[in-house]
C-alpha cells in the first residue's frame, strides 16, 4: 500500500508538472498568436487609414486643381474685354511695346498685331517711342509688320521682333496669361488655400 501511495504521489506530481508545462506552452502559444493577430490588425488598420487619407488628399488636390483651372479659364474668356475700351487698350499696347523695346535695346523693331488694331497700334507706337527716347536718351524706329499680322481670332496684344528678325518677344494676351499661370500660381494657391505646411523650400 505504501508503495502504491508513493507511485500515486509521484504520478500526481508528474501530472502536475506536465500539466503546468502544457499550460505554460499553450498560454505562450495563445499570447504569440494574439500578438501576431493584434499586430496584423494594427497594420491592416494603418493601411486602411493611410489609403483613406491618400484618397481624401487626392480628392482635395483634384478639387483645388479644378478650381485653379476654372479661374484661368475664366481669365482666358475675359482677355478680350480689355480691347473694348480703346483708350485703356492703347495704354496697354504702349506698355507692352516699351517692355519689349527695353528688352531688345535695338535701334529698329517691327511690331506685329491684329489688323483691326492697327490704328491703335500706330498711336501706341508714337507714345512708346517718345517715352523710350525720354527714358533712354536715344530714339528707336518701330513699324508695323503688316506682312505678318497676328491672328484675328487672338485676344489682343503684340509681338515685337528685332530688326534682324531673330528675336521675337511675344507679348500677346494669351502668352502673358500663360506666363502668369506659371509664375503666379504659387501665390494664387497661397491666397486661396493658405500656406502649405509641408512645403520647406521657397524660391
Amino acid at each position: 500500500m505504501e508503495k502504491g501511495r508513493e507511485i500515486e504521489i509521484k504520478a500526481d506530481e508528474e501530472f502536475a508538472i506536465e500539466k503546468s508545462k502544457l499550460v505554460r506552452q499553450e498560454t505562450s502559444a495563445i499570447d504569440t498568436t494574439y500578438e501576431k493577430k493584434f499586430k496584423s490588425a494594427q497594420m491592416s488598420q494603418q493601411i486602411t487609414h493611410s489609403t483613406l487619407a491618400n484618397k481624401t488628399r487626392l480628392k482635395v488636390l483634384s478639387a483645388r486643381q479644378e478650381l485653379l483651372d476654372a479661374i484661368f479659364e475664366d481669365a482666358q474668356k475675359k482677355l478680350g474685354d480689355v480691347t473694348k475700351d480703346k483708350g485703356k487698350y492703347t495704354v496697354v499696347l504702349k506698355n507692352l511695346m516699351l517692355e519689349a523695346f527695353y528688352a531688345l535695346n535695338e535701334p529698329k523693331v517691327l511690331v506685329r498685331g491684329r489688323k483691326k488694331d492697327y490704328d491703335l497700334i500706330k498711336k501706341a507706337i508714337e507714345k512708346a517711342r517718345a517715352e523710350y527716347k525720354e527714358k533712354m536718351g536715344k530714339g528707336i524706329e518701330a513699324d508695323i509688320d503688316e506682312a505678318n499680322p497676328l491672328p484675328e481670332g487672338g485676344a489682343g496684344g503684340l509681338s515685337i521682333v528685332d530688326g534682324g528678325g531673330k528675336i521675337d518677344i511675344n507679348n500677346t494676351f494669351e502668352q502673358r496669361l500663360e506666363l502668369l499661370e506659371d509664375t503666379a500660381l504659387p501665390s494664387i494657391r497661397t491666397t486661396l488655400f493658405g500656406k502649405n505646411e509641408n512645403r520647406r523650400f521657397y524660391d
